[in-house]
């Protein structure tokens, strides 16, 4: 395997998992929240998100599937690994307490409180959210990276969706802790650190699965990742499109989000 190749597909993991230092630096720098711009970049990210798993993804999974194990097999393969992505990141989200959940988005008003009980309550939820982020990007990182290894032109789309779906986590990480100490340099670190375990995600799946990249595991890991995909934008990315906007907004976003992945497709012909 190309080893440039393989250094920009981790470059833009990279890129995507630190964007929640994006949110961090947004959530810090205002004193308030802009509703309407979440949930119109949510519902983006998540037209741009599930596009590509459908049209473009489980295309190139099923394709390298059926040609290691035939027709039949290939395509049950590829529903399996479909299947398995959404049940290992539903699994996740379940072992996640709703109120420690990244997606789970708190505005800079309502976390603008002066108890010190309450502070304490808010610095464990900062912390909490954090952790939370860390697990939840581990396979969303793990996802940028294979698509950007197998095809770069299809990663970079991928990786921006990717990366503005991290913005809210980072707003979600930064403003309690920022309400908790005080500290905009603290708030900002812990928001950024949690980032990081997307390219530790897909450093850690590179290493464990180069050895063994053949049609098989390229292609079940690829339908694997279109069922992550379309998991996150439709039990995370819509529903809180849709909470921090008006229902049109949201959808507004989708619609525009599959039509830049649906051109930007079309131009790499």
């Amino acid at each position: 395997m190309d080893l440039s190749t393989v250094i920009f597909a981790f470059s833009l993991t990279l890129f995507a998992g630190l964007s929640t230092g994006i949110g961090s630096a947004l959530s810090l720098l205002t004193k308030k929240t802009s509703p309407k711009f979440l949930s119109i970049s949510l519902g983006f990210s998540a037209g741009v998100m599930i596009y590509v798993s459908f049209a473009e993804i489980l295309i190139k999974a099923k394709d390298a599937l059926v040609s290691a194990l035939g027709e039949r097999g290939g395509a049950w393969a590829c529903v399996g690994g479909f299947f398995f992505g959404i049940l290992v990141i539903a699994l996740i989200d379940k072992a996640i307490p709703s109120t420690e959940n990244p997606h789970e988005i708190h505005t800079v008003e309502e976390m603008d409180g002066k108890s010190e009980s309450h502070k304490a309550n808010l610095m464990r939820m900062g912390l909490f959210t954090a952790l939370a982020v860390g697990i939840h990007n581990f396979p969303e990182g793990l996802a940028t990276f294979t698509a950007a290894l197998s095809d770069p032109k299809l990663g970079v789309p991928i990786a921006v969706a990717i990366a503005i779906h991290n913005i809210p986590e980072g707003i979600a990480v930064a403003v309690p802790v920022f309400y908790a100490t005080g500290s905009r340099k603290k708030a900002f670190q812990l928001s950024f650190l949690s980032g990081l375990s997307e390219p530790v995600g897909a450093l850690i799946g590179y290493l464990l699965f180069y050895r063994f990249f053949n049609d098989v595991t390229f292609g079940f890991i690829f339908a694997s990742v279109a069922g992550i995909m379309v998991y996150i934008s439709l039990d995370e990315l819509l529903p809180s499109a849709r909470e921090y906007g008006e229902h049109h907004l949201s959808i507004y976003g989708l619609i525009a989000g599959m039509a830049v992945m649906a051109v930007s497709l079309l131009l790499f012909i």
